[in-house]
């Protein structure tokens, strides 16, 4: 059910992304979220049901010390509160615990479902950045470990 994007689904991944909140509020436009989607340096896997995208997410794994960054996570609206997300976030989880005992994320002050979930699924507020995207908003900085990044 969640694989790596497949030819041709990039443009349903950025429609998905452009046209739904967090995006809209920060201002993405479809051109930048395909771009976001077809980025070489991160790697991109969709939730699939016969044939249509319901999801995606992308991590980040180049990131040093925040190696193993979730950077995306996108539902389409109408699967929304079905479980697609977390069962992204489960699959990036086992990707990045391979590599790294970090999984980092960032989450919208203005989303509070979605901080909401992350914190149900184990992640912990570790920072928050004011005005980092757009002013009088913030970016909440969230983190599940197994141990720290040196010395396991």
């Amino acid at each position: 059910m969640i694989r790596p994007l497949a030819e041709g689904e990039a443009e349903a991944c950025a429609r998905m992304m452009a046209s739904t909140d967090p995006w809209l509020r920060l201002g993405r436009t479809f051109d930048q979220c395909l771009g976001i989607v077809l980025d070489p340096s991160r790697e991109t896997y969709v939730h699939a049901v016969g044939g249509s995208v319901r999801g995606f997410i992308i991590v980040n794994m180049r990131l040093g010390v925040f190696s193993g960054y979730i950077q995306t996570i996108c539902v389409a609206s109408e699967a929304r509160s079905s479980g697609i997300g977390s069962r992204l976030v489960a699959f990036a989880e086992e990707r990045i615990f391979r590599d790294s005992p970090n999984v980092f994320l960032c989450v919208s002050s203005f989303n509070p479902r979605a901080r909401a979930l992350y914190q149900r699924l184990g992640y912990e507020t570790v920072g928050e950045m004011h005005d980092l995207l757009i002013e009088g908003q913030s970016e909440i900085l969230m983190r599940k470990t197994r141990g720290p990044l040196l010395g396991r």
